[in-house]
């Protein structure tokens, strides 16, 4: 896509900023429609930030939907390689992203990632009146008969979501994944209905798009792919309680354009620390699911580097990149 389609489509939708917490107002950019993960990010980090102080006036959102995050990436690296004043909302959909080659060769030392301070668990659900009562109960099913149970989730084949069972049953000695069924959804509560509706046996998603579903008693979570229990969320077992040893979360965080100085990426993530030591986010991740995750600064862009380099490995291995 051209610098000049970028324009078009932004016309009326950027604002004008300057420093970071100066005279103007600081922009967010969530990489999608409003209510989704990357619009919660934006929308909550924001709102704290100018609630403790962080920024002077109250940082402006804007929604930039398209390509998966790929047109917000795009914008910020050719349009805002050095506006210090606009952060954006990224998550492991990112990084996902960005190993698969989903955002047409651009890549992740193209931007700074300047912290994530909470996760979003990842989950393996079934419908509440299911006859799978546990995480074993469907690896066992699809071990004995791969066809035999189909898996919903909220990305493409290939993305995060897709890579979480394939995670858990490599790691229960099941190699053949080409055989397990997953069907890509629009968002985790299409994949929720597809679940619930009989149309697929399981759910693979985030703790946050289950939520009312859980408490309106609709699902049953088998599994949450954290290390250890989500708080507020007690009774719902871990895989690797379970015996599979896998963690996969749904980081929530920012990045930054790469050609900012250091003195403004360190006060990103100065601001981005003080959310994260708030009473007021640690509502915000009771409320939503999330879990404490917290790696702000400097040593955030290496974490994602190896991150990129572990996805693009993993992706090969399973088959889902060439």
């Amino acid at each position: 896509m051209t610098k000049r389609f970028f324009k078009a489509l932004m016309t009326g939708a950027v604002l004008s900023v300057g420093v970071a917490g100066g005279a103007t107002a600081a922009e967010c950019i969530a990489p999608a429609n409003p209510g989704g993960g990357w619009d919660f990010t934006c929308r909550q980090i924001g709102k704290i930030m100018y609630d403790i102080g962080a920024v002077d006036k109250p940082v402006q959102v804007t929604n930039m939907p398209g390509a998966g995050g790929g047109l917000a990436y795009n914008h910020v690296v050719s349009e805002r390689a050095d506006d210090g004043d606009v952060i954006i909302a990224a998550s492991s959909a990112t990084t996902t992203r960005l190993a698969q080659n989903a955002y047409a060769g651009m890549t992740a030392d193209q931007v700074r990632f300047v912290g994530a301070i909470g996760a979003d668990p990842g989950v393996i659900a079934v419908a509440a009146d299911s006859d799978y009562q546990t995480l074993g109960d469907l690896v066992e099913a699809i071990k004995a008969d791969p066809g035999s149970v189909a898996f919903a989730g909220g990305s493409a084949v290939g993305g995060f979501d897709h890579l979480k069972p394939l995670m858990i049953l490599k790691e229960a000695g099941f190699t053949d994944i080409t055989k397990v069924k997953y069907i890509g959804v629009d968002g985790g509560a299409d994949a929720i209905t597809q679940t619930v509706g009989g149309f697929t046996q399981a759910m693979t998603g985030d703790m946050s798009e289950i939520v009312s579903f859980l408490n309106n008693g609709d699902i049953r979570v088998v599994a949450v792919l954290t290390e250890e229990r989500v708080p507020g969320f007690d009774d719902i077992p871990t895989a690797k309680e379970q015996g599979f040893d896998v963690v996969a979360v749904n980081w929530r965080g920012l990045y930054v354009p790469k050609d900012i100085s250091d003195e403004q990426f360190d006060a990103w993530a100065g601001k981005l620390q003080q959310v994260a030591d708030s009473d007021a986010w640690a509502q915000a991740m009771v409320d939503n699911g999330l879990a404490p995750f917290t790696k702000v600064g400097g040593d955030f862009q290496a974490y994602v580097d190896g991150l990129v380099a572990d996805i693009n490995a993993m992706s090969k291995e399973l088959g889902v990149l060439q």
